[in-house]
């Protein structure tokens, strides 16, 4: 084994690493939270990373960012961050897709891809929620983020089932999305309960790049929470696909 994942090895034993070698994740959302656990798992030996997202690269998000560069500014994020994880850690393929996720596009034959574990690191709730709904009734083991910008308190962080989420205006659209369709827990959840900072006006200058939906207001944001959010959804992934859950 490498002396990369030397560490790794020693923390979840050959049988467990081999496990992580052996996975293929999707990440669905590749934004601050998406970004850090697809690199989290890359750099613990993941094999295989399918990295999902339809939007491209703004010059507004590198602050939450935590692998690409100026250079992908305007560029399909799943593509720039495929490349940038493969030069960095070229132990794990990393298959980028490009795709707006609609109940469609769930259900076509080629979306998960073989994939073993789902984490949701979408913003949008439609999107979102159709994904969760499609885990859950598919009993598809799937690792959600909640709300993490306008926020900086790590002390606030919490993780559990879908079922106990409070404090977080976003996780409650979610139950409440999802209880209309019959799904009410078996859902892991990382969340705030810190009240988020209020939202600002859109921003003129970056419109949305999916030209679908109503604009969103602006959310404040540093690349600390997200990065904890993602870290966090990063290690409940590890632990379930090494066999400690």
């Amino acid at each position: 084994m490498k002396e990369r994942f030397k560490r790794v090895v020693n923390f979840y034993g050959e049988d467990g690493f081999e496990k992580i070698r052996n996975a293929r994740i999707l990440i669905a959302g590749l934004g601050g939270v998406g970004s850090h656990c697809a690199s989290a798992l890359a750099r613990s030996g993941v094999g295989s990373l399918v990295l999902v997202d339809f939007d491209n690269i703004t010059g507004s998000s590198l602050n939450r960012n935590s692998v690409v560069g100026e250079q992908w500014i305007n560029q399909p994020k799943a593509e720039a961050l495929s490349l940038s994880l493969n030069s960095l850690c070229p132990d794990t393929e990393c298959i980028p897709v490009k795709i707006f996720i609609t109940e469609e596009t769930i259900e076509a034959p080629d979306f998960l891809r073989d994939s073993h574990t789902v984490v949701d690191a979408i913003d949008s709730v439609n999107p979102k929620t159709q994904l969760l709904q499609y885990c859950a009734e598919n009993g598809i083991a799937v690792f959600s983020s909640m709300g993490a910008a306008g926020r900086r308190d790590p002390s606030k962080i919490e993780t559990g089932d879908i079922s106990i989420t409070t404090g977080c205006p976003l996780a409650r659209m979610v139950r409440r999305y999802l209880k209309r369709r019959g799904v009410t827990t078996g859902i892991s959840c990382v969340w705030s309960t810190e009240q988020a900072v209020k939202p600002l006006p859109p921003d003129d200058n970056e419109p949305r790049l999916d030209h679908r939906g109503r604009t969103r207001n602006t959310l404040p944001s540093l690349i600390t929470m997200p990065g904890i959010f993602g870290y966090t959804l990063a290690q409940m992934v590890l632990d379930r696909v090494a066999g400690i859950f």
